[in-house]
């Protein structure tokens, strides 16, 4: 099924794995599908794997958290192909760049605030240049954010984290009802821990070194929550994406997406 056929999709921060499987996801639905990162070796890699699938994609390198590259990048999108119909930003931030996984008594302000400058700085940032062309252009088009179900979790040693989880999902809420009188849909993805990517494998590992607990504990105890014993696939988050952005997915408008399979600790 192609429902995104013929659509423009801008993908911001994919040299990741969960922004990499949507942007195969668009493409896989019909969608001309840029991906953009600071690493271009990766991108251009996404691109060329895309394209031998039988998929169209560009590779540009954009750091999602320099305004001007993202407005140059997104004009020119826009210049090109008359419209811009999906943004999505799969940015996210590194333990080391928080300083590990500090008790909020030792945290310092900066490793504190490094998840909001770097998460919640990328998607307004990005969001509100897409809006921006999306107007000009009378697109009408998607824009979809991300966050972690840590922003309702009760999890020790993320404040940071935790803090930048919920803001996303608060601006999100915000930019939907500035936006929508210009048919401009603004929806968030919560992922649930997807055990497949290196991101968490090597959450599980660091948390297991510093608190002296084997790998295995960590991984039965988080999967303790699962209401159908089963955890997300990059697959499945990529699919839910391509629905969201589609013609039937515009029911999700402002709201936060869950994509954990239902979990027992997340409200």
């Amino acid at each position: 099924m192609e429902n995104l056929k013929d659509k423009v999709a801008v993908v911001f921060a994919a040299s990741g794995e969960i922004a990499g499987a949507v942007a195969r996801s668009f493409s896989q639905h019909g969608a001309k599908v840029y991906v953009t990162a600071r690493n271009q070796d990766a991108i251009k890699a996404l691109a060329q794997e895309i394209k031998a699938n039988g998929g169209r994609a560009e590779a540009v390198k954009v750091d999602a958290l320099n305004e001007s590259e993202i407005d140059n990048f997104l004009k020119k999108v826009v210049t090109d192909n008359g419209k811009l119909d999906v943004v999505f930003n799969g940015i996210a931030v590194d333990y080391s760049e928080m300083g590990g996984r500090p008790a909020a008594t030792e945290a310092t302000l900066e490793q504190f605030m490094a998840p909001m400058n770097k998460i919640v700085g990328s998607q307004f940032l990005t969001s509100r240049v897409a809006a921006k062309y999306m107007m000009q252009s009378r697109s009408e088009g998607t824009i979809l954010l991300l966050t972690a179900a840590a922003s309702r979790s009760k999890i020790p040693n993320l404040s940071g984290f935790s803090a930048a989880a919920a803001a996303v999902e608060g601006m999100t809420r915000v930019m939907a009802a500035e936006w929508g009188g210009e048919g401009i849909k603004v929806t968030c993805i919560c992922s649930g821990a997807i055990m497949e990517t290196k991101r968490i494998s090597g959450w599980i590992e660091s948390a297991s070194k510093q608190y002296g607990i084997p790998v295995e504990q960590l991984v039965a105890q988080y999967k303790a929550f699962d209401i159908l014993k089963t955890s997300p696939t990059l697959k499945q988050l990529g699919e839910t994406a391509a629905f969201l952005a589609s013609d039937t997915g515009i029911a999700f408008n402002s709201h936060i997406v869950d994509v954990d399979c239902g979990k027992l600790n997340v409200l």
